[in-house]
């Protein structure tokens, strides 16, 4: 898939044009079509889009606020790059936002929000492809988030997740990360099904600080390599 496919994918949707250009964008790095520190030259998404220059400029601002673009004030759009020191801040924000959100969660789950997230886990363990990985895993961790009824929260917590994605996928493909990061889900959500607040968000808590540990490790030494 390129960005021709993306493009044509989300055209056919009825949303706003920056919200569209702007899903084609985040797509086309998270699946590394775009890599890090690569140019956005606008002239040229919008005569793929078929489009003027001002919905793309919209939808990078909206890439910008959510981490994937840096936009310089002579120099354009890039790609942004994540740094070890970035990605270890943002994990210790998941990780306070995460705890508070499966706190607030557990006592309300209701059968239908447990057995969802059982059938995510079983989804995903049929799955290869790095990008349904983290989109699965995404959904398996909202999944339990949403019964704390804190939309903004939940807001909060995706844009974390969106910021580190790419390198989620990489985790999962290329750092034997994907068996045990299952395995810590299946702990997680049998907490949760017993109601065993303690040690959900004591699995949970461990779950993604061993995470971002791996990540920041791996960003350290690519930066050093």
């Amino acid at each position: 898939m390129n960005l021709n496919d993306l493009a044509a994918n989300v055209l056919q949707q009825q949303r706003s044009t920056p919200d569209l250009i702007a899903d084609a964008l985040r797509e086309a790095i998270l699946r590394g079509i775009f890599q890090e520190g690569q140019s956005l030259r606008q002239d040229e998404i919008a005569t793929q889009f078929g489009v003027s220059r001002i919905p793309v400029r919209e939808a990078l601002k909206q890439l910008e606020a959510e981490g994937l673009v840096t936009l310089h004030l002579n120099r354009g759009a890039m790609v942004s790059v994540l740094t070890a020191k970035e990605a270890q801040e943002i994990c210790e924000i998941r990780s306070a936002l995460e705890v508070k959100a499966m706190e607030l969660a557990i006592l309300n789950f209701s059968q239908s929000n447990l057995e969802k997230a059982a059938v995510i886990l079983e989804a995903t363990d049929q799955a290869t492809d790095a990008g349904q990985l983290a989109n699965l895993n995404w959904e398996f961790h909202a999944t339990l988030y949403t019964s704390a009824d804190r939309p903004r929260l939940l807001t909060m917590i995706k844009n974390l997740h969106v910021n580190i994605d790419r390198y989620v996928r990489v985790q999962m493909t290329q750092m034997d990360y994907q068996e045990r990061s299952q395995k810590e889900h299946y702990q997680i959500l049998d907490a949760c099904q017993k109601r065993d607040t303690k040690t959900a968000i004591r699995l949970l808590k461990r779950h993604i600080d061993t995470a971002g540990e791996q990540l920041v490790a791996y960003l350290q030494q690519k930066a050093q390599s």
